[in-house]
């Protein structure tokens, strides 16, 4: 099973580009609310780890 591969900041509703952030949990968040929550999740407090690419020619 793969990853959920969430399209919208789960804090400020932006959408992702490659550049997201999850925890073990796959809450999803934008850089910048990354940084604004010191890379700990609001909702879990796991750690916030930069999302691996899907493989080319996979859309999420």
């Amino acid at each position: 099973m793969g990853l959920e591969m969430k399209i919208n900041c789960e804090t400020c509703e932006r959408a992702l580009n490659d550049l997201a952030y999850i925890c073990v949990h796959e809450c999803t968040f934008c850089e910048e609310c990354t940084a604004q929550y010191d890379s700990i999740c609001p909702n879990c407090s796991g750690e916030l780890v930069r999302r691996p690419k899907p493989p080319s020619g996979i859309e999420h």
